[in-house]
């Protein structure tokens, strides 16, 4: 254990203080190099930029929620950083206050070398002591959040009563009886508490989820086929989505042990940026992460060349019952995959919260975006879990940082601007957010 990494999952709702907790890590005196890996719920990338411009490295995902997908993501920059090991002595994995850290958790037993070179040292979740009860009862990733916990810092406490901390503290004393549990303000926890904390609790989280060792994938079935040589007709019909994302990569057989070989190279696969292909396109076999576009209406074919012929494994972002999905021969012949399996989802998020990002350049005006901000948050706060960017004020030479939660907001210069491009970017996560609305009075705040 004393010579693999130590890593640090931080974890917490929107708004729990994530960042601020970071920064603090990142400036105590510890004497410790940390590389700091950070994921987003969102389009615009914006938590880089609101963490302190120290000597460790920054690297950042976007992929919207630390779960199966990103697996494929944390991976491959755990597998980066692991050439450059002499520059840093722990890590810390932050993750967007939409996630579930269990799969974040799971990635340091399942893949083997994840295993032989990291050790998970521990859960930290941030929860705030204000705001927490209007989402814990709503919100699987809130529960999953305290209840995997090895520390929970109960953050904000100046903002609430000793009688509404301490019914907040029982509450999560209720869902997680074995975490050390430290009342903080502005995420000043004692660095003993957050790192070096022992190791993760691995025989509790069997607890939680038996089925915690099982591997979730981005993917919702996998087949393997047995392709004849020459070309392969794939035809979807309209479905839940305008695209379908896949993975078609050649099999050594058509077992059980083949497909799940072939399951553990496909997640990695599905990480990476896929490859949009219109109807009619012909696609290759291959470790290469397809879009398929189905904008159009009816029936869409695409063209697998499978040249020799041999067996091919299909790994499709939705069943293939959604969209109709068959694989044809040259005659129209449907054929059958030899052995299949589905994939069921292990995590679920509310389709109605979603994150609204909005970014431009030049100045605004200091007055008209107070103004907009405050009135917005007076009416819509309630559905505004998190606001958070960065502002160029008309006049002024430091760039200006905003942190807001439902209708708490708080905002600061952050240093000079220098030679970096002056930009105004803004993000919004919420129920039912309207973009257009946001967009409109965003820029209505511009300096013309």
């Amino acid at each position: 254990m004393s010579q693999k990494v130590p890593v640090t999952v931080l974890t917490g709702f929107l708004g729990s203080g994530k960042t601020t907790l970071l920064n603090r890590i990142l400036t105590e005196n510890h004497g410790q190099r940390i590389a700091v890996i950070e994921n987003e719920f969102g389009e615009i990338g914006v938590d880089q930029d609101l963490v302190i411009n120290a000597d460790e490295e920054i690297f950042e995902m976007n992929n919207g929620c630390i779960c199966c997908t990103v697996r494929g993501d944390l991976i491959r920059i755990l597998g980066n950083l692991m050439k450059r090991r002499d520059k840093f002595d722990r890590i810390i994995v932050e993750t967007t206050g939409m996630a579930d850290p269990g799969p974040v958790a799971q990635t340091f037993f399942v893949d083997d070398e994840m295993r032989d070179e990291f050790a998970l040292d521990g859960i930290v979740t941030l929860v705030d002591a204000k705001h927490v009860l209007l989402h814990i009862d709503d919100s699987d990733e809130v529960k999953a959040q305290i209840a995997f916990a090895d520390t929970i810092l109960l953050n904000k406490v100046d903002l609430v009563s000793e009688e509404q901390a301490a019914a907040v503290e029982s509450r999560i004393r209720s869902m997680n009886a074995m975490a050390r549990i430290k009342r903080v303000h502005m995420a000043n926890a004692p660095m003993e508490t957050v790192l070096d904390i022992g190791g993760f609790d691995l025989d509790r989280a069997l607890e939680l989820k038996p089925a915690f060792l099982e591997p979730e994938y981005p993917f919702e079935w996998a087949g393997i086929f047995a392709l004849p040589a020459g070309l392969t007709t794939l035809r979807l019909a309209d479905g839940p989505d305008p695209s379908m994302s896949i993975v078609l990569m050649p099999a050594p057989g058509a077992g059980k042990q083949e497909l799940f070989t072939a399951a553990e190279r496909a997640f990695r696969v599905f990480a990476r940026d896929a490859q949009p292909l219109a109807p009619g396109a012909t696609l290759q076999p291959g470790e290469r992460h397809l879009q398929l576009r189905l904008d159009a209406a009816g029936s869409k074919d695409f063209l697998i060349d499978a040249q020799s012929g041999a067996y091919f494994a299909l790994f499709t972002e939705h069943t293939p019952q959604e969209f109709d999905l068959q694989l044809l021969d040259a005659k129209g012949t449907p054929l059958q995959a030899v052995i299949a399996n589905e994939y069921a989802a292990g995590h679920t998020h509310d389709n109605t919260v979603s994150s609204v990002g909005i970014e431009f350049e030049g100045a605004v005006d200091g007055d008209k975006i107070n103004k907009w901000l405050s009135k917005l948050l007076q009416n819509k706060g309630a559905d505004i879990f998190r606001m958070k960017g960065f502002l160029n004020i008309d006049g002024e030479d430091e760039r200006f940082v905003f942190q807001g939660v439902h209708m708490l907001f708080d905002g600061r210069p952050a240093g000079k601007w220098g030679n970096d491009k002056r930009l105004n970017r803004l993000v919004f996560i919420g129920r039912e957010l309207d973009r257009a609305a946001l967009e409109k009075g965003f820029r209505a705040c511009a300096v013309a």
